[in-house]
C-alpha cells in the first residue's frame, strides 16, 4: 500500500509564499530586449533568464508587450524622476526638465530600446501624457495649469523628436548644455502663470 501523500496540485493565479517581484524580472527582460530586440525576445526566454516560471511573468505583466512597457517605464522613471525634477528650486525647474530629458535620451541603451518600433513609441507617449503631463498639471495648479503643462510637454516632445527620433542636423549637433541654454527660456515662459489684466480679461470675455 502506498501511503505517500499525493503531490499538491499546481494552482493558477498568484504564486504563494514570496514569489519573485516585478523588479527582479525587469532587469533580465531589459538585457534580452537589448540583445535580441522586441521581436526576438520571448516570454519563455525572459523567464529562463530570470529563473522563474513563465506563468509568473504573465501574472505580473500580462504579456510580452506589458513586460516591455515596464522595462521602458523603468528606464524613464530612473532618468526622468518626476519627483526629483519637481522637488527642487522652482527657479531652476526648466533647467532640470531639459537635463532630465537629455540625460535619458543620451543613454545609448535607452535609445536602442526606443528603436523597437510601435511598442516603444506607445510607451513614450503614455509616459509623457500620464506621468509627466499629469504630474505637471498637479504641481503647477491654478486655472491655466493644463495649458502651461501642455506647452512644456510639447516643447520637450519637440526636443525628443528633432534631436533623437527623427534628428535634424542642427538640434542633433548641439551638446546637452547648449540645448539647455537654447530651450530653457521657452520652458520658463511656458511654466510661468498667465496674468491677464482686468481690461484684457473683459475683452477676452466679449
Amino acid at each position: 500500500m502506498n501511503n505517500a501523500a499525493p503531490a499538491p496540485a499546481r494552482t493558477r493565479g498568484r504564486p504563494r509564499g514570496n514569489p519573485p517581484t516585478r523588479e527582479s524580472i525587469v532587469p533580465a527582460a531589459r538585457t534580452l530586449f537589448l540583445e535580441r530586440g522586441y521581436k526576438g525576445t520571448t516570454v519563455r526566454a525572459v523567464a529562463a533568464a530570470a529563473g522563474v516560471d513563465p506563468a509568473l511573468i504573465a501574472y505580473h505583466f500580462g504579456s510580452k508587450k506589458g513586460l516591455f512597457a515596464d522595462v521602458m517605464q523603468f528606464q524613464c522613471a530612473n532618468a526622468l524622476a518626476v519627483d526629483d525634477v519637481l522637488g527642487g528650486d522652482p527657479a531652476t525647474l526648466a533647467d532640470r526638465l531639459i537635463d532630465a530629458v537629455t540625460g535619458l535620451w543620451e543613454d545609448a541603451d535607452f535609445r536602442r530600446l526606443t528603436a523597437q518600433g510601435d511598442e516603444a513609441a506607445e510607451v513614450i507617449r503614455e509616459y509623457l501624457e500620464q506621468e509627466l503631463l499629469a504630474r505637471l498639471v498637479e504641481f503647477l495648479g491654478g486655472r491655466d495649469a493644463t495649458a502651461r503643462a501642455t506647452a512644456v510637454v510639447t516643447i520637450l516632445g519637440g526636443l525628443i523628436y528633432t534631436r533623437y527620433l527623427n534628428p535634424l542636423p542642427t538640434p542633433a549637433a548641439l551638446t546637452p548644455a547648449e540645448t539647455r541654454r537654447i530651450l530653457t527660456p521657452a520652458l520658463r515662459t511656458a511654466l510661468a502663470p498667465t496674468r491677464a489684466s482686468g481690461r484684457g480679461a473683459q475683452a477676452a470675455q466679449r
